[in-house]
């Protein structure tokens, strides 16, 4: 943390690093963020301090120059099913024990104040030491989101284990993980890809018997593919789901969690044309479809990122069908444009990979 970060806000008021920069401090890891919690304040005071809220109607406020988050401490009650469908209570007179009581987990449950002491109601340091992934409450019930976060901190932090208790009331959870809206599920899958044990993510949803979202996907064959720490990033690790699921499968979980476009259609190419990319003794017709089946001689970013996990998922080096692409790309025929044109054209590619691969 940085001397400027640390800003009061006055008034009586006190601020608090709480969360993620807390924990990870204690883990001897780099924050990725940092969190602040105002005990003592309103939204009036922190506008008047030059802070910008983030929605009208919720007590979190970005501090202009740093862009991190100021929330007020508050406390709140659940309304409905979904992930948003909570009243705060965000009056001057919550504590911050109040404030830290509400949220997912131990290690999550911490706070510092100026003077660096460490505030922990919750036995978030005992948890660290002990490696353990524990709820802090049973309000822990109330967001059906903390399946989908707890199942992606085993990712990120796989020396820890989901105490056996915690697992029992995720259990209990699944049939809300319909309320929830595709975007945040997405968000916590692509963080898990991007960690340091993904297939830990989708263990754990097998482990409480997510049949909602992922209902269609093989979790076992996706933990085992994601076990191997195989993929360059986080996009192309979730094209590389492609790989052990099925083109449907992976089309209607992404289309349901709103994916971005080259994720989608990359997952679904692979799904589709990658074991034939990766033969080595493979027909020139059907090599020639699955190049033309994830778009290989068009502009575009689906190919690369498929020939990307083509070779992250199969170990086999896909610099020989990236030279052939480009040579297939700009070969030519003399015919007249139209369905002939195509027709020769493809006569040519096919002869050509025929004759730099052979079967």
């Amino acid at each position: 943390m940085t001397a400027r970060s640390w800003i009061d806000v006055g008034g009586g008021a006190t601020t608090y690093l709480v969360g993620g920069a807390v924990r990870d401090e204690l883990l001897d890891r780099q924050p990725s963020e940092f969190d602040w919690v105002v005990v003592g304040a309103t939204p009036e005071r922190m506008l008047d301090h030059g802070f910008n809220q983030v929605g009208r109607d919720f007590p979190v406020f970005l501090e202009p120059n740093s862009g991190e988050q100021y929330a007020l401490a508050r406390t709140e009650r659940r309304t409905g099913p979904g992930h948003a469908d909570f009243v705060c209570d965000a009056a001057p007179d919550v504590t911050l024990e109040a404030d830290l009581a509400r949220r997912d987990l131990t290690i999550n449950a911490m706070a510092r104040d100026r003077d660096g002491t460490l505030i922990d109601p919750c036995d978030g340091q005992r948890d660290i030491a002990g490696r353990m992934l524990r709820h802090v409450s049973p309000a822990f019930a109330e967001d059906p989101l903390r399946v989908f976060r707890v199942a992606r901190f085993a990712a990120q932090l796989p020396d820890f284990e989901i105490a056996s208790e915690t697992l029992a009331v995720m259990r209990s959870m699944v049939d809300e993980l319909a309320a929830l809206s595709g975007e945040r599920v997405f968000a916590e899958l692509r963080r898990a890809a991007d960690s340091a044990r993904p297939g830990r993510f989708f263990e754990t949803l097998g482990a409480v018997g997510e049949h909602c979202w992922f209902r269609d996907i093989d979790l076992r064959a996706t933990a085992r593919l994601f076990g191997a720490g195989v993929f360059a990033d986080a996009s192309t690790a979730l094209v590389g789901m492609g790989w052990v699921n099925a083109p449907a499968a992976v089309d209607r979980l992404y289309r349901d969690l709103r994916a971005p476009r080259q994720i989608l259609r990359g997952a679904v190419a692979l799904a589709r044309h990658g074991k034939t990319l990766v033969q080595r003794d493979v027909d020139a017709q059907a090599l020639l479809d699955a190049l033309t089946g994830i778009d290989a001689f068009r502009q575009n970013d689906v190919t690369p990122i498929v020939l990307a996990g083509a070779e992250a998922c199969s170990g086999r080096s896909m610099a020989g069908k990236r030279q052939l692409i480009g040579e297939l790309s700009v070969l030519r025929v003399d015919a007249q444009p139209g369905p002939d044109y195509g027709a020769a054209l493809r006569r040519r590619r096919v002869n050509w990979i025929a004759k730099r691969c052979p079967p």
